[in-house]
């Protein structure tokens, strides 16, 4: 079944929401708008206002109350997609010229703070303080992401704590927060919603270190850029972690940088896949896969348990 087959039900509440996005990023810059239009046109997902909504069945469901946290969640993630673009000068996104490559850098950066203040004014509609100190921490916790993934460009000698960090904070706080702020907006008892937590955080585990692993195995057409492109931009991912422990392919790996040949990083690519590195590192997002599935059998039964079940399993296993 198809992932978005198994939220259906959500349909009308996540057209609603598309609907609150498109008008968010509207500006009275002419330029900032089309910017902004630009990147909400290129699709996506839309995996956290679905986590949102989910979550939020476990409480006092109020799409009006809960709207206004998915729209804002999905805004400051598309904020980070268009740093990330300007950080790793890269082209396309989803087979389409990025904000940077169809304008430039400083339209690129002020397009992805204004995304960034819309969020956060969204955010202000919401009374509860918690939700304004998590959001906080979360955005904090982004930032020291992007920051590291800078640092550590092209640096082989780093930890394998270092990357687990990194992704917690580049990708799985995000998610995990999607799925707490829902159940928080919903009025969801505090033991509950703090598993949500927990369950998005592995989910986003797993599903990151399975974009690292598609970044070797799929194809340009199915990655919408290049095949080892993570690794030409001087981001050292697990599987590459894993394939350096052999001393022959460690000598090829640290070898890459940006101008990199193509042929030369087609052999690369070639090493790393015949290394064992990407059974290994499906193993490691099983592992977290699995840890999401049993705190989920640590909540209520009802359609939203089954369908996060259901997504955690497709996440997990995803190969285009």
């Amino acid at each position: 079944m198809k992932l978005k087959m198994m939220y259906s039900f959500l349909n009308s509440d996540l057209k609603n929401i598309e609907q609150a996005l498109e008008e968010t990023v509207q500006a009275e810059s002419p330029l900032l708008h089309q910017a902004s239009l630009h990147l909400l046109k290129a699709g996506g997902k839309r995996i956290r206002p679905v986590f949102v909504l989910l979550a939020g069945k476990f409480g006092a469901y109020d799409i009006n109350k809960i709207k206004n946290v998915a729209v804002a969640l999905e805004l400051i993630h598309m904020a980070s997609l268009v740093h990330d673009d300007v950080i790793d000068d890269a082209e396309l996104r989803r087979g389409k010229p990025t904000i940077k490559a169809k304008w430039d850098n400083k339209v690129a950066m002020y397009t992805g703070d204004y995304i960034f203040a819309r969020a956060l004014e969204l955010i202000t509609d919401i009374e509860n303080p918690f939700t304004h100190q998590i959001l906080s921490d979360t955005l904090v916790e982004l930032c020291i992401g992007e920051i590291e993934q800078i640092q550590d460009k092209y640096n082989f000698e780093q930890n394998i704590r270092d990357y687990f960090r990194r992704i917690k904070r580049k990708t799985a706080i995000l998610i995990a927060v999607s799925c707490q702020l829902g159940a928080i907006a919903a009025d969801v008892d505090e033991k509950i919603h703090k598993k949500l937590y927990r369950f998005g955080y592995y989910v986003g585990m797993s599903y990151q270190i399975i974009d690292d692993v598609l970044d070797f195995t799929g194809t340009e057409k199915e990655l919408g850029k290049p095949a080892g492109d993570d690794l030409q931009q001087g981001n050292i991912t697990l599987p590459v972690f894993f394939a350096m422990e052999n001393p022959e392919i460690r000598k090829e790996i640290i070898k890459v940088r940006e101008s990199t040949e193509r042929s030369d990083i087609e052999k690369v690519i070639s090493l790393i896949k015949n290394s064992g590195a990407i059974e290994r590192s499906l193993q490691v997002s099983d592992l977290y896969l699995n840890k999401a599935l049993e705190i989920l059998n640590e909540l209520p039964q009802n359609r939203a348990k089954k369908t996060l079940i259901d997504i955690a399993k497709v996440i997990g296993k995803r190969r285009f």
